[in-house]
């Protein structure tokens, strides 16, 4: 079993996210919050077929500007992104295969 990632506290700008090339996915979240706890395995278990897929695991809260900047509410939220472009969101995932379709979008 992997072991899990902290989210980072150091974020990319907009701007930078926007301007990454290909396939990113951000995942918005904390590491006290229990529903991105629980989730944390669904998001390992779908991303195991995905290993090439950009992954950045940022900690969201109040005031924190890139959150903000996707209007984010609930965590975890998971953001799909083709060339800086949001193309599928998945909030508060309850299992792999949510996920999983969001990859198709991809």
């Amino acid at each position: 079993m992997a072991t899990r990632t902290a989210y980072s506290t150091k974020a990319p700008s907009r701007a930078e996210v926007d301007a990454l090339p290909g396939a990113t996915v951000i995942e918005f979240g904390t590491d006290w919050c229990g529903y991105c706890q629980g989730a944390q395995a669904s998001i390992a278990q779908a991303f195991n077929a995905h290993s090439g897929v950009r992954h950045l695991k940022i900690e969201d809260g109040p005031g924190r500007p890139l959150g903000r900047s996707f209007r984010i509410k609930l965590w975890p939220t998971l953001i799909f992104m083709r060339d800086g472009a949001e193309v599928a969101r998945v909030v508060r995932p309850t299992s792999a295969q949510e996920i999983v379709d969001a990859f198709a979008s991809l």
